[in-house]
């Protein structure tokens, strides 16, 4: 199982660069980022300086949208960085949340995000593809390679990933949920007739190595909240009729509204309704055999990557502590 790290683009950039090359120097497989360009830095220039600097670590976004830019735009973009420095990129991908919401906008469609899944990975791979009528082609693009990877949680969402994505992001660490989440995925690649063991799943979740619980939860809180806010948008669209498991959904009746301003940051005001229960299911906290534990889980539901939400006070700790401890147990 590989083993990524996801940091927000806030700057100074160059900082990202750095934590970019103690990333690939302590083992880890893949670089991620957010992707909104109102609350955070503009990532894909970031992209460029991190391969620059690098040799063999994979980056992407966690994950841009089809909203705030054109979808051929998005695919040059990741076409050029594979020409530049040796297909080192991968596209996740969602119907889009604070990129848009700050912006007025709402979430794309779903047959949005299924075109543009379409679109980003066959003009990404160097094909033909029909855009608005006409058949266009990057024809200096024959040997990039570039995998799609949607992140979801409703059944519809789900069902798209497993008919047209290479890949699946679930943003929680619940083995539970993930084995729901991985079995609809697959169900919905084999009824596409497609082999859905060749979909590769990625679990992302804070994580957080130390002894003191209490502070990793509340240093980690705020991810019950960002889950949440996806959530509600499920809720609204199937009440709580086990569309989705109900672990997901009843912990957000407390919620009331969501701060972008806050978004994804350790310690914000309006995550106070999300209990520990769920801070321990969503997240992998504690000692570092309390994450080769939940991680050993995660991966004999066929998870390909666990990677780490790297947005709390003890960066550095944890992250020396998976080069150390964690990657080297799962190879």
């Amino acid at each position: 199982m590989d083993i990524g790290v996801v940091l927000q683009n806030d700057p100074p950039a160059l900082e990202i660069v750095e934590w970019a090359k103690k990333a690939e120097a302590a083992g880890f497989s893949h670089f991620w980022t957010f992707d909104s360009h109102v609350l955070w830095q503009e990532p894909y220039v970031v992209y460029s300086a991190v391969l620059g600097a690098t040799e063999r670590i994979v980056v992407g976004p966690m994950v841009t949208n089809p909203g705030t830019r054109d979808w051929t735009v998005t695919a040059s973009l990741f076409a050029t960085l594979n020409e530049m420095y040796g297909n080192r990129t991968v596209c996740g991908i969602g119907r889009g949340d604070s990129a848009l919401r700050v912006l007025g906008l709402t979430p794309q469609t779903l047959g949005q995000l299924r075109e543009s899944v379409q679109v980003i990975k066959g003009l990404g791979n160097g094909e033909k593809v029909t855009v608005r009528g006409n058949e266009i082609q990057f024809a200096w693009a024959a040997e990039s390679r570039l995998e799609v990877w949607v992140a979801a949680y409703g059944p519809k969402a789900l069902a798209i990933t497993g008919e047209v994505g290479d890949g699946y992001i679930l943003q929680l660490a619940d083995p539970d949920i993930a084995e729901w989440m991985i079995a609809a995925v697959r169900k919905a690649a084999a009824a596409k007739g497609r082999d859905p063991d060749a979909v590769k799943f990625c679990v992302a979740a804070p994580a957080y190595v130390g002894d003191d619980l209490d502070h990793q939860r509340e240093q980690t809180r705020w991810f019950g909240g960002m889950v949440g806010n996806h959530v509600a948008d499920i809720v609204e669209r199937y009440g709580s009729s086990g569309a989705v498991p109900r672990a997901l959904t009843d912990y957000i009746k407390a919620r009331q509204g969501y701060d972008y301003a806050e978004h994804g940051r350790a310690g914000n005001s309006h995550t106070t309704f999300v209990p520990d229960e769920i801070v321990d299911r969503f997240c992998v906290l504690g000692p570092v055999e309390s994450h080769l534990k939940k991680l050993q889980q995660l991966k004999e539901l066929g998870v390909d990557q666990f990677a780490v939400y790297l947005q709390h006070d003890a960066k550095d700790q944890t992250l020396a502590a998976y080069g150390e401890s964690v990657i080297p147990a799962f190879g």
